[in-house]
């Protein structure tokens, strides 16, 4: 009869694509589980793996056996979780994904409370702007707006994802407000990364390209926002990573009718029918906290345009 340990070895090396991606997930050393799926191909007399220096592929008989044993496991794993999500509290190493000025501003001030109802729960939070694969990166959960999500993660959303043209007061001084998105041409345009596509629509719900040829572009959003309050030119960013800019009068919004639609904020984890205790109690901790902050209606570009 094969271990608990030598099936997830395997399981999770085949969703993760590298021993050492397993590892990270399952809380072991890359060594542990190599020698845990070594032995399980030894005791089952097949290879289930073809090995190569940057990645595992499953042979067919793999294929074959992950069918068979992915789902049984999957059941063990979740009889295991309710046992002991019901017989104690929250507890362990939770790893959280989160962009970081959105992290900084709106995340970090719910840890006084999450860690005086939880206290056992060690928050281990990886400040990144990019999105994560929560599986293979090992993460229990992350943060973040436009996202796609893969098969086996679900989400919550939390707050609309908007992006505004935003600009230092010292720059705007002096020129005639514009009123239309063509007169975009007569202003300096700063942008991020590869500069791609946006449709810019309107509260009367107007929908026009947004024709942006930067002067300046930088490869992180608070590079971008700083850059715009040097009065440098206008730059698109999200509301939240601009709102305390906007509250104080260092920035203003150019077009304060139009905004970017990049759908949610979403809060996504792993669609376990039984979550850790720990995950769980992360989760009700932010929806809860999001609500409290009134976020939907914060982040939402077009109250701010209408009030």
């Amino acid at each position: 009869m094969e271990t608990l340990a030598n099936l997830e070895s395997f399981v999770r090396s085949a969703e993760c694509g590298t021993f050492s991606a397993a590892a990270r997930r399952l809380g072991l050393t890359p060594a542990a589980i190599s020698r845990n799926v070594a032995q399980l191909e030894s005791n089952l007399g097949v290879r289930l793996f073809q090995r190569s220096t940057r990645r595992l592929t499953l042979t067919e008989a793999g294929e074959r056996f992950l069918v068979n044993v992915g789902g049984g496991l999957e059941s063990i794993q979740e009889a295991i979780a309710d046992l002991t999500s019901s017989a104690g509290a929250p507890a362990g190493l939770l790893r959280l994904s989160v962009a970081p000025t959105f992290g900084r501003d709106f995340l970090l001030p719910l840890m006084p409370g999450f860690l005086a109802c939880y206290p056992a729960v060690t928050p281990e939070w990886h400040f990144d702007n990019r999105q994560v694969d929560l599986i293979a990166d090992g993460f229990d959960a992350a943060i973040g707006g436009g996202i796609e999500l893969s098969t086996g993660v679900v989400a919550r959303e939390l707050a609309p994802a908007h992006l505004v043209l935003v600009a230092s007061s010292d720059y705007l001084a002096g020129r005639p407000a514009l009123c239309r998105p063509e007169q975009l041409t007569e202003l300096d345009h700063l942008g991020m990364g590869k500069v791609r596509s946006w449709i810019l629509q309107s509260t009367q719900g107007e929908r026009l390209p947004l024709e942006l040829r930067p002067r300046m572009l930088v490869n992180d959003p608070q590079a971008l926002c700083q850059s715009a309050l040097l009065g440098l030119g206008v730059a698109l960013l999200a509301v939240p990573d601009v709102l305390a800019h906007l509250q104080s009068g260092a920035l203003q919004r150019v077009l304060p009718h139009w905004y970017v639609d990049a759908g949610p904020i979403l809060l996504y984890f792993a669609s376990q029918k039984l979550l850790p205790a720990k995950t769980r109690a992360f989760i009700d901790h932010l929806v809860e906290h999001s609500r409290d902050q009134q976020w939907k209606r914060r982040f939402d570009a077009r109250l701010a345009a209408s009030s």
